[in-house]
């Protein structure tokens, strides 16, 4: 069902998938320097790891990748081997077996290390084994798990019961790869008690700093909360049992058989004792719990308290020189707030409306155009202007002027006028009265 749904999603995510004369090309080996078959490489790299990511494939079988996420009728790529090959040298894939396992003990994990560093391992056959883990997927998912339990926890480490740890991992596999790789980065630690029955933990940093050592409180707390899931589970079936008897002992009155209806309400007044036993020790445990999370707590407020005043110790600081500056961090903070204040009481500038600001906009081009006009007359106006005065000026000049026949045969009237148009070069207006 995995590989249809696979397949499906190949189909709709790679250009050209169906296109034969693409897919031989895709599929053909590996051949010649790396060069020449980078790209392809690239291709199928990513491709596995986009399937991986999007349906949350945290572990994948190199041969269900070769032989069905890429079958076309038959065809595998000849190149896959060469592909799975590069990804576990280049960091991308990655074996169980090459993380560390935190519950084989500590001689164990220092005798891997010691020959690890003796004897250099041989290349592994990738196709060869079994499952390999997607290292993306890996760190993302330790992320998530870390995120969910910081959720549900105020402390900076917590501890789960295993049980619980691999339902939020989704699976004991899962959780095996995530512990393994928490436990390389010293964010977890895995924990195990052997009392009347065999008991198995996570100690996790939710703060992102690496685990101090393990002390016997944590095997303790790790009881206790093994045993408050047990007696969850024992609420939840006295309550099935309890639903399943109320509803029998309703039938039994609706059926008119009274003796059965006063059998089912004895063992409804039977399981409201268990109920109640069940639920005062739970109390009881979660009260223990709740006393060693707040000693563990007011031992961090201690600890921080010695720190500074070691601090203040060292560096000669008094106790007036500290108040003041508490009371000088409150003044700034007080201040803030009543900033923060007003501004929430302002409206902001995403309450206007796009239109308005466009009116506004243009509103104010307008005033600067009408602005310049009325300041700075174009040039062309300006020479315009002067024009029209110097052809009235001619005009008046040759209606007062009265000329004989001889003064007109014998020379010629030249009027020259000088017309100014502003920044541009002098015009003259020439006349000839012949």
């Amino acid at each position: 069902m995995d590989s249809i749904r696979v397949r499906d999603f190949i189909t709709n995510e790679v250009p050209n998938w169906d296109n034969e004369i693409v897919a031989v090309a895709r599929f053909k080996a590996f051949s010649g320097q790396r060069s020449d078959w980078e790209p392809r490489f690239v291709f199928w790299r990513d491709l596995i790891i986009k399937v991986a990511t999007h349906f949350q494939f945290l572990l994948i079988r190199p041969s269900q990748v070769k032989n069905e996420w890429f079958n076309r009728g038959g065809l595998t790529p000849l190149c896959l081997d060469h592909v799975l090959s590069l990804m576990y040298n280049e960091g991308d894939i990655t074996r169980t077996v090459d993380l560390a396992d935190p519950t084989s003990g500590r001689l164990s994990q220092l005798f891997r290390k010691v020959s690890n560093l003796i004897t250099r391992p041989s290349a592994p056959d990738i196709t060869s084994e079994e499952c390999v883990i997607v290292t993306t997927l890996l760190k993302d998912k330790a992320a998530e798990v870390v995120k969910h339990l910081s959720e549900s926890h105020w402390t900076s480490s917590c501890i789960v019961t295993m049980k619980k740890f691999q339902g939020i991992c989704g699976g004991p596999e899962e959780a095996s790869a995530i512990l393994r790789y928490l436990s390389g980065c010293g964010t977890a630690q895995y924990l195990s008690a052997h009392k009347k029955e065999f008991v198995e933990g996570v100690k996790v940093s939710l703060s992102g700093a690496s685990l101090s050592s393990i002390s016997n409180l944590d095997f303790d707390v790790l009881h206790l909360i093994w045993t408050t899931e047990k007696l969850q589970q024992q609420l939840d079936v006295i309550d099935r049992r309890y639903e399943l008897s109320r509803k029998s002992a309703m039938d039994s009155l609706h059926s008119g058989n009274r003796k059965l209806a006063l059998r089912y309400a004895r063992e409804l007044k039977l399981f409201n004792q268990s109920r109640e036993k069940c639920s005062s020790l739970l109390n009881r445990v979660e009260e223990v719990l709740g006393v060693i999370a707040d000693a563990e707590s007011t031992k961090k407020v201690s600890e921080a308290m010695q720190i500074g005043a070691r601090a203040i110790k060292e560096n000669k600081i008094s106790v007036e020189d500290v108040d003041l500056c508490l009371r000088d961090l409150q003044e700034s903070i007080d201040s803030q707030k009543e900033v923060e204040r007003v501004l929430e009481q302002t409206s902001s500038y995403t309450d206007m409306d796009d239109q308005d600001i466009e009116e506004e906009f243009m509103n104010l081009e307008l005033a600067i155009v009408e602005e310049s006009e009325v300041h700075t007359p174009t040039p062309e106006k300006a020479c315009t202007g002067a024009e029209e005065r110097a052809s009235e000026v001619l005009n008046d000049a040759f209606s007062n002027l009265k000329l004989s026949d001889g003064q007109a045969s014998a020379g010629k009237l030249r009027i020259n006028q000088v017309v100014s148009g502003g920044d541009k070069e002098p015009k003259k207006l020439e006349m000839e009265a012949a």
